[in-house]
């Protein structure tokens, strides 16, 4: 295979921001693509194979796109270029940046930043109901937030509601001291972080004081018909099959469900069902309700917990494989 030279440039503005401090991100892409990368003076010289170098010109491209359009190029990106460079839909990247779905209190515009979560952010605005399914860190209870609290300031829905269920993740907490709100908050803290992050905590204590705003308890949901209203339930893979229908049938005219949940990550008593994987099964056919599944690919936290969700969901399968051998075995010797 030939080996070629090319020469592509990059703006000085935006240099540093493509390259990452020390050039981490050009060390990145020479460590993936297997190309030599040589920056100097607003040019950068790309030596390697025809194949890896269009692969490289792609990245850099994306990445100064982003740049030009005043987004930090953060790990990331540079790991999701590197993915797209390898399929034939590269340009995407470029396509999802444009959806901005709203604004944080600093400004900061929040976005979806994967494939994946564009289709779960397209999925919301089309289906009454919609499934968000994948790992820790693929945004998808702070963009159904973000959808939530977009479609309450342009007076889509007349409220907010939060909700999940209150199940200790693995630790038996004991009594907790204060009275029934000081009890549950701690449960609902991460619905809290992304409320003050988004719209800001004097907005969310003032709607909050008016009741247009709800977090609480998915026990509390119980009896309620939710009209015109934008509901989330937080954590799903910890609801029990009851829980889950009534949660579903409380929804009423006008209103918007969004589900999310991690179905690796259940902290119910061990032998119970969860209520995520019943509705699955159960709902999958029906026009109205979406299903959205994220992967690891769609980790949007420190890159390091996209390795970790990988190595995890490769231990599972490797188990997986190893029962099915080892169920053969037995079966052939009986």
């Amino acid at each position: 295979m030939s080996v070629i030279e090319t020469m592509i440039d990059i703006p000085v503005e935006h240099e540093r921001n493509v390259c990452g401090q020390f050039d981490s991100y050009l060390k990145k892409i020479e460590r993936t693509l297997h190309v030599t990368i040589i920056a100097r003076d607003g040019e950068i010289k790309l030596i390697g194979p025809e194949q890896t170098i269009r692969q490289a010109k792609s990245v850099f491209s994306n990445l100064v796109e982003l740049s030009r359009r005043g987004n930090a190029i953060t790990e990331q990106n540079v790991d999701y270029a590197l993915s797209l460079s390898f399929t034939e839909s590269d340009g995407q990247i470029l396509e999802i940046d444009k959806d901005i779905i709203c604004r944080t209190i600093t400004g900061k515009p929040v976005k979806p930043k994967t494939m994946g979560q564009k289709q779960y952010v397209d999925a919301i605005r089309k289906k009454m109901i919609v499934f968000g399914i994948g790992p820790a860190g693929t945004g998808k209870t702070y963009l159904a937030m973000a959808m939530a609290i977009q479609a309450f300031k342009n007076g889509e829905v007349g409220r907010i509601i939060l909700t999940r269920p209150a199940i200790e993740a693995g630790e038996k907490l004991g009594f907790l001291p204060g009275d029934l709100q000081s009890k549950i908050d701690p449960y609902l803290r991460p619905l809290y972080d992304a409320l003050y992050q988004i719209m800001g905590a004097e907005s969310y204590l003032h709607n909050s004081e008016k009741g247009l705003i709800e977090v609480a308890p998915l026990a509390y949901m119980r009896g309620r018909t939710l009209d015109n209203a934008y509901i989330i339930l937080d954590e799903a893979q910890n609801t029990t099959p009851a829980q889950m229908k009534m949660f579903l049938t409380r929804i009423g005219f006008g209103s918007k469900v969004i589900v999310t949940g991690d179905q690796t990550q259940k902290d119910l008593p061990s032998g119970a069902t969860s209520g995520l994987d019943t509705a699955i099964k159960v709902l999958r056919r029906i026009d109205d309700i979406g299903f959205c599944y994220l992967t690891s690919s769609d980790v949007v936290r420190h890159p390091l917990v996209q390795k970790i969700v990988q190595a995890y969901d490769d231990f599972e399968q490797k188990g997986k494989a190893t029962s099915h051998a080892r169920r053969t075995r037995e079966r052939d010797r009986s």
